[in-house]
């Protein structure tokens, strides 16, 4: 067992002789020091764990000690040690970034535990999780044989980020490999589950369904509008798990009203998912009634530049007569300018944002060389759209937007999943490129390891061709013609993608947020 070596400072230190025990006893090596002049000498000279510091002493004080302390490392822990209840003393020590208060009279009982807080803490936390998963381990995978519905599916998924956050340590690979086991596992079962009832949510109006893309605008965000200025927030590709790493930083600003999730529309893309948002309508339905505003997989030009007509055109079919703004975000000037001019949308009944940067970072990652060293899994592409977040425009506009009474809802149009496996497939030089989803005419593939649609008009897909069919990868496939096959494994392995069936893609966040320090 590490034992771990503790600089004490206080000008009566003989009188704790018997607290200095009962930490050697416990396996703690503790330096005594009467004064804060030598605690600070000899902080810089040796290697301590964290640092007793006796807030009144005579010459140097304390807080005088701690300033200097830190200077040298400010990576020390200092825990300040004090009889004066005073709350200046308390809020000057707490601004010196130290690990802990103590009040004098101390007890044994409650220096250990100060101890244990800092020293021991990760490997207790990091026991008592993984004691915890295992417990609900086996809970989840019985979860399995049962036929669970969309909301127990939905359940499952978040139960599944909870531990990947709980564990998301270094030091976790074992527990976290039976995590990534049981992800797996639970991906194998939900695709069935889809292939099973898909077809049923969009077909049979008796059928238990969930809420998914086209429903989105009409069941969450209209009944939101009305004393209120509503901002709905769509950053794309934004999984649950992004969310959560996200959702701490706004909670300063905003008290969260409710948490849910919806499900996306097959394929799990932009120009699928994020019309029929918008539109309310689904794909099949947009390509019939709006032949101009929707762009089919044959035509070259950009497939997403209508959602602001195809919204306008919802409100109307809603006799919605509201003031909107519809403000598309794709690089980081265009931020910038919206968050400067943010003002000015506080007049309108509802804000419309849609901030393109989780795309660009999954597409980037599997483009650029650099990207993809610095986000090799699922840790690192949180962490990146974290440090993304807050140093994004989007940010300000939030932490703007925080300022006036409001309602905010922060959604996605579908998620992504890392893909690990290649699924060969043969198609004609006409068949789409996305890597999760396949359409066209004489698609060639063996086996039965992906979701096949021989009648898109069942899915309420556009079928360009007599012959057109679908073809989706699910659990971590990604789909790769032989000629070439060699490239794709080398190239698309191991980034994120999105088009197919899983949870990832499929389970995606909604999220309802109101001012909280509105003045």
């Amino acid at each position: 067992m590490q034992r771990y070596n503790i600089l004490w400072a206080d000008d009566e230190i003989d009188l704790l002789k018997p607290h200095i025990l009962f930490l050697e006893q416990r396996g703690y090596d503790i330096t005594p020091v009467n004064n804060a002049s030598d605690a600070v000498e000899l902080s810089d000279e040796k290697h301590f764990d964290v640092v007793f510091l006796d807030e009144h002493m005579p010459g140097m004080s304390g807080l005088e000690a701690l300033a200097l302390i830190k200077s040298n490392k400010p990576n020390l822990p200092v825990v300040m040690i004090t009889k004066n209840e005073e709350e200046h003393i308390m809020e000057e020590a707490i601004g010196s970034k130290i690990a802990d208060y103590l009040i004098k009279p101390l007890n044994p009982s409650q220096i250990l535990l100060s101890v244990k807080k800092i020293l021991d803490n990760k490997r207790l936390v990091l026991e008592k999780t993984n004691l915890n998963y295992q417990q609900e381990f086996r809970k989840i995978s019985m979860a399995f044989m049962d036929d669970m519905n969309h909301e127990q599916w939905a359940d499952i998924y978040r139960k599944l980020v909870h531990w990947e956050l709980q564990m998301d340590q270094p030091d976790n690979q074992e527990m976290g490999d039976v995590l990534d086991m049981q992800k797996t596992e639970a991906n194998a079962n939900f695709a069935k589950f889809i292939i099973r009832n898909y077809e049923s949510w969009l077909n049979n109006p008796s059928s238990d369904k969930p809420m998914m893309s086209h429903q989105l605008m009409k069941k969450k965000v209209f009944p939101e509008l009305g004393t209120k200025p509503v901002f709905m927030i769509l950053i794309d590709n934004l999984r649950i798990d992004q969310w959560k790493v996200i959702e701490p930083e706004l909670l300063e600003y905003f008290t969260l009203d409710k948490e849910e999730s919806y499900y996306s529309i097959l394929p799990t893309t932009t120009a699928y998912a994020r019309n029929a948002i918008f539109s309310g309508q689904l794909p099949l339905e947009m390509a019939k009634t709006n032949p101009d505003l929707w762009v089919g997989e044959d035509e070259e030009e950009g497939k997403n530049n209508f959602e602001d007509e195809f919204l306008a055109k919802q409100l109307r079919r809603n006799n919605l007569n509201v003031k909107m703004s519809y403000h598309k975000i794709k690089n980081l000037e265009e931020g910038r300018n919206l968050a400067d001019t943010v003002n000015n949308l506080f007049k309108n009944d509802l804000n419309v944002i849609v901030y393109n940067f989780v795309d660009m970072l999954s597409h980037a990652r599997t483009d650029m060389a650099m990207v993809r060293e610095l986000a090799p899994d699922e840790s690192a592409y949180r962490s990146i759209t974290k440090s993304w977040f807050l140093h994004s425009p989007l940010y300000d506009i939030l932490k703007k937007i925080a300022e006036k009474d409001v309602k905010v809802i922060i959604t996605t149009d579908h998620g992504t999943i890392r893909v690990k496996r290649p699924f060969k497939i043969i198609g004609d030089r006409n068949v789409n490129s996305n890597l999760r989803y396949k359409q066209g005419k004489n698609l060639g593939y063996e086996g039965e390891k992906v979701m096949t649609v021989a009648k898109p008009e069942k899915l309420f897909l556009p079928k360009p061709n007599v012959s057109t069919t679908y073809v989706f990868a699910i659990e971590d496939q990604f789909f790769a013609y032989p000629n070439n096959y060699n490239y794709y494994v080398n190239f698309y392995k191991d980034t994120f993608q999105h088009g197919g069936v899983s949870m990832e893609e499929m389970i995606i966040p909604i999220i309802f947020l109101s001012s909280k320090n509105v003045s």
